[in-house]
């Protein structure tokens, strides 16, 4: 008590003015903003019916085909995007969205998961005295309240500890955090509060101990993004919105308005990426939410128009769970160059990242090794020296563009803005930009209210404050024990189930495979390791899954999670794909290509492999050399100087153990450098040399390799002990 008091004390000499100035001044503003958003949700409820089943891809096509002309026609299927077909549908506007990839196949499924205001930004409102960027917190930390609300099944609370180094740091960072706890005034999720050092290291044993102070812990919201996304597109789709991913716009059309004698955009000309065919979708208004893409679309419109799309990369890498808590994140507010990385549970795994480093735009960012070892370098600063942070343990690494804009009309143009930026082009075409994930219901509210107004469209007010996405209905923290009770799934599964889809998790639990087991009776899991049932593929396609990229990657979050178990479940799901939409064999093996190459590049893979190449350097000592030679002549008993799959059968063979040929092929082939069918003894000496230095973890070879080696070895040693040393 003592600590907190002369902790609180000092805090409230240093910030209590700026926090007055920028916390009280607008709380009654915020209160009123609220209370309006409340009643409007309550007296004016959205009236359109929601489609018991949701309508087929195919069905959406032919929508988008045969309707004569809609309200408003969205580009681009991302949060934003989404989130405008969803908001103009239940505004009684006749909606169409297309999107050229799948559904968040963009930046929407690679961020930090967080649902947050932004602690960083409005540090900056109070250093720099900018009132926008704090307006911009206000707004997020109302939208974190609404989305929370609305899919408490994809979201929920998280704590976040900032540790603190440096006696005066503590006092500093406590009024910033007290001042994100009054801003989001009566929607604060928890209070943040101080923690003493051996309060912080308690919750968060892994922590760096030497020079530790103490901590203070805030509180934010995390969400499954990907899937949230698809909640909002589903949703928008079952209140009639026709919607289509793989569904590109190859060019805008225009005409003449008679009135004026300006051209005017009119609808697009759009082709179905999968057949090739070409149609038109003419509508009232069209509206650019492409993200990173938001040029190439105005282009369209106008070839003169100067870019203002300002793009950032931001790498995310996963790591084992044990690295983190299971409920408290992290957050390293300065890092050697000043940028801010979080350390983040989720999906029982550890997310770190993000940098921030100005790139190209293009649909396939690829994490690069620079980016990886910088976040690496971060977290091993604020890790306990026992905590060894290892290259290898790096399970899969993501890059995402952040869209950041100019605002087109402002007169300095350097200017980026953090904030949304909603503009009309002279010929109509509504193009939203910039922004984040945690406002895209304001930001699409904001775009509809200038589509209405630009295009004299006849709807009501905004519904979507407090409107529930598909799942939460029904959804209650318990439901997966009646998943559990009535069908039979693994506790695991039938939670992850619930998390994932709520109330329509039973829609799931109703066609997955009976095991044949005792226990669980139905479920079969793609890989051991994790949650993920052959039910949800079949589900997936349901939900416009229409590639193997599309299931490993958004439909199940598998990709982000691992890319070596999302290249070892992708066999089995394309054989369910191809029975459920009748792929050919080609078409099966182009599917499994193109998927790996997605793992390679986008999801780490490449990074991850290249740790163990042709030109690894060994730097084991003579002893270590003499040993791992000794291990590897168990297995090369011809002395051949290398080992194929019948070497490691022979060996398992003579202690009893089991595994399939085609297992035994990619074990070997992770260490195959030259990829000519067997493991040379360099390449063998290479795997261990890595496996030492950090570069490599959890190479199954080395753990078979060792496990038979130690087996054989007590083999020879109990014969002679039970003998009593023989007769």
């Amino acid at each position: 008590m003592a600590f907190r008091k002369v902790v609180k004390g000092t805090a409230l000499i240093g910030g209590g003015a700026i926090a007055t100035v920028f916390g009280l001044s607008q709380f009654s503003q915020y209160r009123n903003k609220h209370v309006t958003c409340v009643c409007l949700c309550e007296t004016e409820p959205v009236n359109i019916p929601m489609k018991s089943h949701l309508p087929t891809r195919e069905d959406q096509l032919l929508a988008l085909q045969n309707t004569h002309e809609f309200d408003v026609l969205v580009i681009g299927g991302g949060a934003t995007g989404c989130g405008c077909a969803l908001d103009a549908v239940t505004r009684g506007l006749k909606t169409a969205l297309v999107e050229r990839d799948d559904f968040s196949s963009g930046t929407s499924s690679r961020s930090t998961k967080l649902i947050h205001g932004g602690v960083r930004y409005l540090q900056k409102a109070i250093m720099r005295l900018d009132f926008e960027q704090y307006k911009m917190v206000k707004e997020a930390l109302l939208e974190r309240a609404n989305l929370l609300e609305i899919a408490p099944h994809l979201s929920g609370p998280l704590p976040i500890m900032l540790p603190v180094y440096k006696w005066w740091q503590l006092p500093y960072y406590w009024v910033g955090i007290k001042l994100y706890d009054l801003v989001a005034g009566s929607q604060c999720l928890k209070s943040s509060y101080v923690l003493s050092k051996s309060r912080a290291l308690e919750l968060f044993p892994m922590l760096q101990k030497e020079r530790l102070v103490g901590a203070i812990v805030y509180y934010d919201g995390q969400h499954n993004d990907a899937r949230m996304n698809l909640a909002i597109a589903l949703t928008a789709a079952r209140y009639g919105a026709a919607t289509a991913n793989y569904t590109e716009v190859v060019r805008l059309l225009k005409k003449t308005d008679p009135k004026s004698g300006k051209e005017c955009v009119f609808g697009a000309r759009c082709r179905d990426v999968l057949t090739g065919q070409e149609f038109d979708v003419k509508a009232k208004c069209v509206i650019n939410a492409t993200g990173p893409f938001t040029d190439s679309v105005r282009k369209m419109d106008d070839q003169k128009v100067s870019n203002i799309c300002q793009p950032s990369a931001g790498v995310h890498i996963v790591m084992p769970g044990y690295y983190s808590p299971d409920n408290m994140g992290l957050l390293d507010p300065a890092t050697s160059d000043g940028r801010v990385i979080f350390f983040l549970p989720w999906e029982k795994m550890t997310i770190a990242g993000t940098t921030d480093t100005p790139t190209d735009v293009t649909p396939h960012p690829i994490p690069t090794e620079e980016d990886i070892n910088f976040i690496l370098t971060e977290v091993r600063n604020y890790l306990s020296c026992d905590v060894e942070v290892r290259r290898g343990d790096v399970l899969a690494a993501w890059s995402g563009i952040r869209p950041l804009v100019t605002d087109p009309s402002s007169k300095d143009t350097q200017s980026i803005s953090r904030n949304h930026v909603v503009a009309v082009s002279d010929s109509g075409l509504v193009t939203i930009a910039g922004g984040k994930w945690t406002t895209y219901r304001s930001m699409a509210e904001d775009t509809i209210d200038a589509a209405i107004q630009a295009h004299n469209l006849k709807a009501g007010p905004c519904k979507t404050v407090g409107l529930l996405l598909q799942g939460a209905k029904d959804w209650s923290p318990t439901l997966y024990i009646r998943l559990v009770q009535d069908y039979g799934l693994e506790s695991e599964v039938a939670q992850h189930l619930a998390s994932t889809y709520g109330d329509k998790a039973f829609e799931v639990a109703k066609i997955a495979q009976v095991t044949g087991k005792r226990w669980p009776i139905v479920g079969k899991r793609l890989v051991s390791e994790f949650p993920y049932i052959e039910a949800e593929v079949v589900h997936g396609i349901k939900e416009y899954a229409c590639t193997a990229v599309d299931m490993i990657s958004r439909r199940t979050r598998l990709a982000f999670l691992n890319v070596q178990a999302a290249d070892e479940a992708l066999p089995r799901m394309i054989d369910i794909m191809g029975k459920e939409l009748h792929w050919s064999e080609q078409k099966k093996k182009e599917e499994l290509a193109a998927a790996k190459k997605f793992l390679y590049y986008e999801m780490g893979y490449k990074a991850k492999s290249e740790q163990l190449t042709d030109s690894s350097e060994i730097t084991l000592i003579p002893s270590d050399i003499d040993r791992y030679k000794k291990r590897f002549h168990m297995f090369d008993k011809e002395k051949k100087g290398f080992i194929t799959i019948l070497d490691v059968q022979r060996v398992l063979e003579s202690i009893s153990i089991q595994i399939d040929e085609n297992t035994l092929h990619e074990i070997l082939n992770e260490v195959d450098l030259n990829k000519n069918g067997q493991v040379e003894l360099n390449e063998f000496l290479q795997l261990m040399s890595a496996i030492q230095k950090g570069y490599v973890s959890g190479s199954r070879l080395a753990v078979l390799m060792k496990t038979a080696e130690e087996n054989l070895r007590q083999r020879v040693l109990i014969p002679v002990d039970r003998s009593g040393g023989g007769l």
